[in-house]
């Protein structure tokens, strides 16, 4: 059970199901209804392996960082699992994504293959450039409702690309956010980020300011009819409301402290509305 846990945690599953929902949203916004079982299997699947995949990449390559920092959160870091476990996760998932994303449909199949090549510059040496990485994690996190939208169709509806705009700054905060706390051992390695070049009030200041945005910008569905889903659903506006709310508060709490016990708990909190955030775009994709 504990190399199973530890295996979960290496690969951050909790992620891919995340990252399959919002495959599932953009092809139920984009289908008027749910996707094929085929369809909806393959995607899941190619979000799972392709996550699954770069998640294990990037901690093989940040197991001295992990270290340094402490984040024994992380099973290769706590010498739960050897690295090369890692390796072979990534050698054996990434392929089988690709596989699964052909299943789908060509469009799909091109944008897994472009995604899994940047994921692994990124896991490689891309993240050394934090300020480039952190908005590439925040695409990250938008590209699967775009992924699950060409799933259906080759036009995507305008609700999905708002949906990833949306999507795009929560991630870009919460990386931001996390590079504060990762701060020292990003000074031994010589990476450089906005906490580098900012210093850590104003680092969280500026993802505190981007949490703001996000939650102004999930009201956006609820206000103007750009298609027939979110718009004024109550359902919607009540549990994005819950989302904005935690936002809100994580970014009162970052503008004024910076120490690591918050930082810690803003991240988890932050984790807990995203997936809040997640059920009510799946529940006014179904309006």
């Amino acid at each position: 059970m504990d190399k199973l846990r530890a295996l979960w945690e290496l690969m951050r599953l909790e992620h891919g199901v995340m990252i399959a929902l919002a495959i599932f949203i953009g092809s139920v916004i984009t289908g008027q209804g749910l996707p094929s079982f085929e369809k909806g299997l393959f995607a899941f699947l190619t979000a799972l392996f392709l996550e699954a995949a770069t998640f294990s990449l990037n901690d093989y390559f940040d197991l001295e960082v992990d270290i340094k920092n402490k984040r024994f959160d992380r099973p290769l870091a706590r010498g739960d699992l050897h690295p090369r476990t890692a390796l072979f996760v990534y050698l054996f998932l990434l392929p089988s994504g690709l596989i699964t994303s052909y299943l789908v449909n060509t469009t799909c199949f091109v944008v897994a293959v472009i995604n899994a090549f940047i994921a692994t510059l990124y896991d490689v040496k891309l993240k050394e450039i934090k300020i480039i990485s952190n908005f590439y994690i925040a695409f990250v996190m938008a590209i699967p409702f775009i992924f699950g939208s060409l799933a259906i169709s080759s036009h995507i509806p305008h609700i999905v690309i708002v949906i990833a705009v949306i999507a795009f700054f929560s991630g870009a905060a919460r990386e931001i956010m996390k590079d504060v706390m990762d701060l020292e051992g990003d000074i031994e390695r010589h990476t450089r980020s906005f906490a580098f070049y900012l210093g850590k009030q104003k680092a969280n200041q500026i993802s505190s300011f981007l949490y703001v945005i996000t939650a102004i910008m999930s009201v956006i569905p609820y206000l103007a009819p750009i298609e027939k889903a979110y718009y004024h659903d109550h359902v919607y506006l009540a549990l994005v409301l819950i989302t904005d709310f935690i936002l809100i508060y994580i970014s009162a709490v970052l503008f004024s402290r910076h120490d690591m016990d918050s930082m810690k708990q803003m991240r988890r909190l932050s984790l807990i509305a995203l997936f809040i955030g997640l059920i009510a775009f799946l529940a006014g994709a179904f309006a």
